[in-house]
């Protein structure tokens, strides 16, 4: 029998913001060089970062077995466990408006505790059921949105526009026909929730309002589904903030707690594979594989030299 694979997959190893000044060098990461210095690059997924669904995402899916329809890979059903029937996420947030664009504010920066969150989730419902969507409240930040309106529609990632202009995002419903009836469901939203008087009440503690949500995780699933990879959430938050410093902090404790063990798996003999993810691209080395030849071959030499591990040249092709 095969020994068990150890797959661990890095979102946000590499962000669209360039690494440049000093407080965004990145320190040494050794424990990263030794690890990749023992394993074979096997594959590159090639994107841009305008594509609905980022990098970690379509690694995930395909590692699970999911759909991987750019846009469309049904998270909500299946991290709900909902069989055969299309789902979405709901995710309220803070639409920022400036004078010439829309910004996001995710729900985990808006301290929005989940008294607050059924408030709204109980006041958009019926309108909801008007449009034939059921809605279920799974937490605070996040609700579950069950209808045939949510197959075969692409929306984008959350991850794509938390803390970012919308306006490039949102789909086009002269394009898109089936999303128009949720594109006035946010519309609805929006003016429903900007007279709550939760807003009030939030704004008397200096807080955000909660005035919109944000689709995402459509789709439907079949029910089946692979065991799934370990996936490295900490250099989620500041690299979507745009926080460098933060974000290379984050770097070294990844490289403690999640590095460090593969680590000492590939010293033992286990088979083991690493995807480092950006915002554009994804690379996987794994060990005990015959690797693919690839344009990135040359830094799997660079590592076997046992140079120092640049980790900003390796990051740009990401």
């Amino acid at each position: 029998m095969a020994p068990t694979l150890q797959h661990l997959i890095v979102p946000y190893a590499a962000t669209i913001a360039p690494l440049t000044g000093q407080d965004s060098q990145l320190p040494a990461l050794p424990r990263l060089a030794r690890l990749l210095a023992r394993l074979e690059q096997q594959e590159t997924d090639a994107g841009d970062e305008y594509s609905l669904s980022p990098p970690h995402e379509r690694v995930l899916a395909r590692a699970l077995g999911l759909p991987t329809t750019d846009g469309a890979i049904p998270w909500a059903a299946w991290q709900a466990g909902e069989r055969q029937q299309a789902c979405a996420w709901f995710t309220p947030c803070h639409w920022q408006a400036s004078m010439d664009q829309v910004t996001l504010q995710p729900p985990e920066s808006l301290d929005l505790p989940e008294v607050e969150s059924r408030e709204l989730f109980e006041a958009l419902r019926p309108w909801a059921e008007e449009d034939g969507i059921t809605l279920h409240f799974e937490s605070a930040t996040r609700w579950r949105a069950v209808g045939p309106a949510f197959a075969d529609l692409p929306w984008a990632s959350l991850d794509r526009v938390a803390h970012r202009q919308l306006d490039a995002w949102l789909p086009n419903g002269g394009q898109l026909p089936q999303a128009r009836a949720l594109l006035r469901l946010q519309n609805e939203a929006q003016m429903l929730f900007y007279t709550h008087p939760l807003n009030d009440r939030r704004a008397a503690r200096g807080l955000a309002s909660i005035n919109g949500f944000w689709i995402s995780g459509t789709g439907a699933w079949d029910g089946q589904a692979l065991p799934a990879p370990r996936v490295a959430a900490s250099l989620r938050a500041p690299a979507l903030r745009g926080d460098l410093p933060r974000w290379a902090e984050a770097w070294v404790q990844l490289e403690q707690d999640e590095i460090a063990p593969l680590l000492a798996a590939a010293e033992g003999g286990a088979a083991v594979r690493l995807t480092l993810c950006g915002e554009r691209n994804a690379i996987s080395w794994a060990s005990g594989l015959p690797a693919k030849p690839g344009a990135l071959s040359r830094l799997r030499g660079l590592f076997q030299r046992q140079r120092p591990l640049d980790l900003t040249q390796l990051l740009s092709q990401l």
